[in-house]
């Protein structure tokens, strides 16, 4: 049974009322389930019920997860763990950055986040309940993690073209040792290109299939905000992702790139620098050269 956001209307007038209401006759519903229906029912206007869903979770998932990086910042123990060790960010450069994306988030992101609840049912996204399958939010995140790492690289890649990086993206390369909250201080213009990665593969999916639910998108964006901002930590740790997934980018793979200025420009995996020969950093550099060197032997033979 799939009940639309505008059937959940009852008669209380606070949210704790109508989700008990909500629960006396919609017991077959888990309680996020009912959290959920209640929100959308207690706000009687699904776009400003889905615009500050998301805004509050986007700031608070992004700054949450930039919190602990912070604080590890400030913990001499952890400098052992840094990759470039002696660029420790300074309280200063965390609170220029800050500003910087806050200004981001408030004035180019959130018009486009107040917009995403009619362009998500313009787009056929389901908003209401049940939810679906957690098998199946896995599958269509797998996909998207997929489909924005390649929109990434070529995208990221392309901003590395001379006027564009004077232009654009040079603003993100500043700081040439990044930290956790410089996964988003770029420039308007980048905001929007790359962004279009993480939001587009969404809205193509559904758009072919006709099948996805916004609690997907929303677990998918967190997700892709907690690669970003780890990926920008500069820290590597033994149990790192990479280590366990070897085909994960993370902080070692990404960190090289703000450190040389290029190469490794994809996002979450490390198979299109491999595949276009763009790995930077002297581990690929040294398989370069052994490459180079076998390639050379085998026509002397």
């Amino acid at each position: 049974m799939d009940l639309s956001n505008s059937t959940l209307l009852t008669s209380p007038d606070t949210y704790v009322g109508i989700y008990q209401e909500l629960s006396k006759y919609n017991v077959h519903l888990n309680i996020f389930e009912r959290l959920w229906a209640s929100w959308y029912a207690y706000m009687q206007n699904d776009v400003l019920a889905t615009g500050i869903m998301s805004f509050v979770m986007h700031e608070a998932v992004y700054f949450g997860r930039s919190l602990p990086w912070i604080i590890v910042a400030k913990i001499s123990y952890f400098n052992k763990y840094k990759i470039q060790g002696a660029k420790i960010p300074t309280a200063a450069e965390q609170w220029d950055c800050a500003k910087l994306v806050l200004l981001s988030h408030f004035t180019v992101e959130l018009p486009q986040i107040w917009l995403f609840h009619p362009m998500a049912k313009y787009c056929g996204m389901e908003t209401g309940v049940p939810f679906p399958a957690w098998t199946t939010m896995l599958f269509h995140i797998a996909v998207f993690f997929v489909v924005e790492d390649t929109w990434h690289y070529w995208a990221h890649r392309a901003m590395h073209w001379g006027p564009l990086y004077k232009s654009v993206h040079k603003i993100h390369h500043q700081y040439s040792a990044p930290f956790g909250m410089a996964a988003e201080y770029a420039s308007p213009i980048e905001v929007m290109v790359l962004g279009l990665g993480t939001v587009g593969a969404p809205i193509a999916w559904v758009l072919l299939t006709g099948k996805l639910h916004i609690l997907t998108m929303y677990i998918w964006i967190v997700l892709r905000l907690f690669q970003a901002i780890d990926a920008h930590s500069g820290y590597e740790f033994p149990w790192s992702l990479h280590h366990f997934l070897p085909f994960w980018a993370g902080a070692e793979h990404h960190d090289v790139h703000h450190e040389r200025f290029i190469g490794n420009y994809s996002s979450s995996f490390r198979w299109w620098d491999y595949v276009m020969d763009t790995e930077s950093g002297p581990e690929a550099a040294k398989a370069r050269r052994e490459r180079k060197a076998k390639k050379e032997a085998k026509k002397v033979q």
